[in-house]
């Protein structure tokens, strides 16, 4: 059959108008086809109905019983279903069943006892609710409720009796204030007042000892009440105080108007309180303060809570140094002497635990604070001299020391105007760790003392630990100056600067120089300034050289200061850095401004070089292209003569403009530009131009500007034309390599202008 019925079917297609489940739902609920009729109403006309209707339901209920026994609300439906019709016996029996199938079900033994009270079944209802403690007794809800009745009932013996045995399982707090407030419904204090001795006792929590103090204050026992609180205080003790139990017995004493009482609560609490844990004190000793106090008890909340915080912070990090300063400081201001040496021994006592100067330089400072508070402050030198010499034998002086110790102490000393004292404190500094700021520091101590046999013995111990270092030798031979012993000076520095190695020779020189200068030497200057341009070529030096002939007065010294430049031009013509010859270039153009000639002028400009931009190829560090990179270099006169490409440039330059100007027939022939002049010859020493070329051009120099220090191709043009020959008996010549030279800048200028 099925398979006919597959073969009947032709289009299976799905049909056109499709049916979702929710519209089936949907119709079902509309046209009721769930929901069942409600039974028929049964009236009940005799007896004799009502029993079989009795006899239906019970067997109902019974039947649902066999089913599944452990459902308890069965139980409950058919004992309140029984409890309907007034049979409290059968009621009873059902009740009675069900505990024997969960005697632990809380909500069968409040029904059960519920239904005895509303029958007015008393003995039954304790009957009930003493086997309910009994059974479960850590269940409140069944002591809440057997009070309660026995406290309706007027039973008073009978509820206290009640809560003697719920107190003997220590309940929580809720059930202690229960039976004390059914004490104090009676006017029981006295009662109430027991009751809170055991609790507290057993329930060990500060709200419970300000709870019982309160009970005391409100019923009139104020004695009573601070003998609580000062229990409690001495109950927890420092280990577990807290801050809400020193807050309510500071405000239970202001209400007492006791403010000193108060005050001390807060300092006591503040004291042993962390001070995480104490903010609300804070808040409250404050406005205390702000309330009854004056101007210094608010600096001393601030003060206090200042130190509250630091030594929270020491306690964290014993080695944060920076918080022993603040905190220091903070008890310099305020406490007494014991109390400040206190807090530095404590300080002190951190050492650090690694022997690295680096690890030390916070810690020694304690130590300095320490002394200079001892000196200063209590004004006790022995004991400051006892700071000193602890820190002192504490240092590691063979790995590292600290000088400022050596030279506080010595100081010291002298204060205390023993002299021998301070000298042995720094002749065992430098003999334990000679350092420089040890020895000069006692060379200045000497000094400050007149004792200049003795500054003399310790610079030569000085020199002798330390010769490379100028700055001593200067200073030797200053004071041998001071002293007018010239001869003692001038070896000094001899002997100086014959050292193998110095670690600033230039400020040494210098001041050798200046010594002799300040002599009037100056033969000896000359000679200095030889013996150091043999060492060093440096521009500088030549310029000082300079300098030094034309301050001196005599006739000669413009010539020798000429002189000067010109050997140092022939000495840094093969100088790799350009700057330096055209910084001397410069210099010596200033001095011929000054004191020169047109024609030294002339010549000392031909002498000065083109800046020129140029590119060049950078490469980075893995070897690959970085791209290109423009700098500025300079061309001086002889370089450029000796590159032979910028001819051809310079003529590629003037055929361009030729090309130029044939192409703009309308534009009239005009003297060469600026651009199209040409350089002079490059030679060693070029001679003067002749007089005619020098008047020509006199205008031209003086309208040009003659203090640029980066000149280009263009801009040297104008002053290459009034030297366009090195010298008359070869003008010819002279003239025919300024074309080609002209040439050579015409072209390299036109390559610019294309770029």
């Amino acid at each position: 059959k099925v398979s006919c019925l597959h073969s009947s079917v032709k289009n299976k297609a799905p049909a056109e108008v499709q049916i979702t489940a929710e519209q089936l739902l949907r119709e079902a609920k509309e046209r009721e086809l769930e929901l069942l009729p409600p039974p028929p109403k049964q009236k009940i006309t005799d007896e004799e109905e009502l029993n079989d209707y009795k006899l239906k339901k019970r067997k109902g209920f019974e039947d649902n019983i066999r089913k599944n026994r452990t459902v308890i609300s069965n139980w409950i439906k058919y004992a309140q279903w029984e409890e309907s019709l007034k049979e409290i016996l059968r009621a009873r029996s059902i009740y009675e069943r069900a505990l024997d199938v969960d005697h632990r079900n809380i909500t069968l033994w409040l029904k059960y006892a519920e239904m005895e009270m509303k029958s007015r079944q008393v003995n039954h209802a304790r009957n009930i609710w003493d086997r309910a403690i009994t059974i479960l007794p850590r269940v409140n809800q069944f002591w809440y409720k057997y009070t309660y009745m026995e406290e309706m009932l007027g039973n008073v013996a009978g509820c206290r009796q009640v809560f003697e045995r719920w107190m003997e399982w220590e309940p929580d707090e809720q059930a202690w204030h229960s039976y004390i407030n059914f004490e104090l419904r009676y006017k029981e204090v006295d009662k109430a007042r027991t009751i809170y001795e055991r609790y507290i006792l057993l329930l060990v929590f500060s709200c419970n000892w300000i709870k019982y103090a309160r009970f005391e204050e409100k019923h009139g026992y104020i004695a009573h009440s601070r003998k609580v609180y000062e229990r409690a205080v001495e109950f927890f003790g420092e280990e577990h105080v807290d801050e809400n139990l020193f807050v309510a017995f500071a405000k239970f004493e202001e209400t007492q108007k006791e403010f000193e009482r108060v005050r001390v609560i807060y300092k006591y609490a503040l004291d042993r309180i962390p001070k995480h844990q104490a903010q609300e004190l804070f808040k409250y000793y404050t406005m205390f303060e702000k309330k009854f106090g004056d101007r210094r008890g608010i600096e001393d909340v601030i003060v206090s809570k200042r130190r509250f915080q630091y030594e929270e912070e020491v306690k964290a990090n014993p080695h944060n140094y920076d918080a022993w300063f603040d905190y220091l400081r903070l008890v310099e201001n305020d406490a007494d002497p014991d109390t400040v040496r206190e807090v530095y021994e404590r300080a002190i006592a951190n050492i650090p635990p690694i022997q690295e100067k680096r690890h030390w330089k916070r810690y020694i400072y304690l130590w300095i604070n320490y002394s200079l508070y001892e000196e200063l402050e209590v004004k006790d030198p022995e004991r400051t001299r006892q700071v000193y010499q602890a820190c002192l034998d504490l240092i590691p002086h063979k790995k590292f020391t600290f000088a400022k110790i050596w030279l506080l102490y010595a100081q010291f000393e002298i204060r205390q105007k023993n002299l021998q004292g301070a000298r042995k404190v720094m002749g065992t500094a430098i003999g334990k760790c000679p350092k420089n700021k040890l020895l000069k520091g006692y060379i200045e101590l000497e000094l400050q003392l007149r004792e200049f046999d003795r500054c003399r013995k310790l610079y030569e111990k000085y020199l002798e630990f330390s010769p490379e270092n100028c700055t001593t030798w200067i200073k030797f031979a200053e004071l041998e100056t001071i002293l007018g012993d010239m001869e003692r000076a001038r070896g000094i520095f001899e002997l100086a600067i014959g050292q193998p190695r110095l670690d600033m020779p230039e400020v040494l020189w210098k001041s050798y120089i200046d010594f002799e200068i300040e002599q009037e030497e100056f033969g000896n200057t000359r000679n200095l300034y030889k013996r150091l341009l043999q060492r060093t070529q440096h521009v500088k030096v030549w310029i000082s050289y300079a300098k030094f002939e034309l301050s001196i007065d005599s006739s000669d010294r413009l010539q020798r200061c000429r002189q000067i430049f010109e050997e140092a031009n022939k000495s840094m013509r093969n100088c790799e850095e350009k700057e330096e010859r055209l910084m001397l270039l410069e210099s010596w153009s200033d001095f011929e401004k000054e004191f020169g000639s047109d024609t030294t002028m002339e010549r000392v400009r031909n002498l000065l070089p083109e800046k020129v931009k140029k590119r060049r190829k950078l490469t980075a560090e893995d070897g690959s292209d970085a791209g290109w990179e423009e700098y500025y270099d300079y061309i001086f006169p002889e370089d450029a003569a000796n590159q032979p490409n910028l001819k051809l440039l310079a003529m590629a330059k003037m055929w361009k403009r030729q090309q130029i100007v044939e192409e703009d027939k309308d534009v009239p022939e005009e003297s060469p530009s600026a651009e199209e002049t040409t350089s002079p010859a490059s030679s060693d020493e070029p001679a003067a131009p002749p007089e005619n070329m020098a008047e020509k051009n006199d205008s031209d120099r003086n309208t040009a500007s003659e203090t640029e220090q980066e000149k280009t191709y263009d801009d040297r043009d104008d002053d290459d034309d009034s030297s366009s020959s090195s010298s008359e008996s070869d003008s010819n010549d002279e003239n025919d390599g300024g074309k080609e030279v002209k040439e050579k800048k015409e072209n390299k200028s036109g390559d610019e202008d294309k770029d």
